[in-house]
This record gives C-alpha cells, sequence and structure tokens, in this order.
C-alpha cells in the first residue's frame, strides 16, 4: 500500500477527484493549506498599497492506495492538475505499512 500525497492549486481540486474516481480511487482526504516553492510567493496591490504574499493558498489531498493503482493515480493526478505554469504542485508517495478500518476492522488493503 502506499499514501500519495499530492499538493495542488485550489481550484483544479474538482478535476482531480473526478480523475481520480474514473481509476476507481474510493476515499480522499482533502486539506487547504498555505505555502510556497520555487515561485516564493508574490506581491499583490491593495487599496494603492502593495503587500508580500509569502504563503500561496494550496490544496493537499491525500489518497491511500494498492500498489497496483498506483502508477495510474500519479498520472491522474497529474494530467488533472497541470495547468503548465508555475506552482502547480508535487506529488509525493511514501509507503503505508498499515490500514486499519475502525467500523468494521478490517486490515491493509481490505481497509481502503
Amino acid at each position: 500500500m502506499k499514501l500519495v500525497t499530492a499538493i495542488i492549486k485550489p481550484f483544479k481540486l474538482d478535476a482531480v477527484r473526478e480523475a481520480l474516481s474514473e481509476i476507481g480511487v474510493q476515499g480522499i482526504t482533502v486539506t487547504e493549506v498555505k505555502g510556497f516553492g520555487r515561485q516564493k510567493g508574490h506581491t499583490e496591490l491593495y487599496r494603492g498599497a502593495e503587500y508580500v504574499v509569502d504563503f500561496l493558498p494550496k490544496v493537499k489531498i491525500d489518497v491511500a492506495i494498492d500498489d497496483s493503482q498506483l502508477d495510474r493515480a500519479i498520472e491522474a493526478i497529474s494530467n488533472a492538475a497541470n495547468t503548465g505554469k508555475i506552482g502547480d504542485g508535487k506529488i509525493f508517495v511514501t509507503a503505508l505499512e498499515q490500514a486499519i478500518r475502525i467500523r468494521t476492522g478490517e486490515t491493509g488493503a481490505n481497509a481502503i
């Protein structure tokens, strides 16, 4: 099992959710986060005053998947979240040692 974490632009969330649903991913966890990478934020003008926005709004998606779905999930997220511009985000894949469904007590791939 793997835990796929994707940091994407907020307006791409629906496209990524639909792409994951199409390949059979049943559940995702979404968190609103702020951060910056190479883009280092930007400056904005508000009521005539210029200020720096260091942390940009992003969306963090966590998906627990079986190893057999990993490549398709990464491809689905990449294609759906891609705008071709800086700040599209990143995908991280980590090993998931155990998953347990609290309601039924199922473990491993059956729990996800």
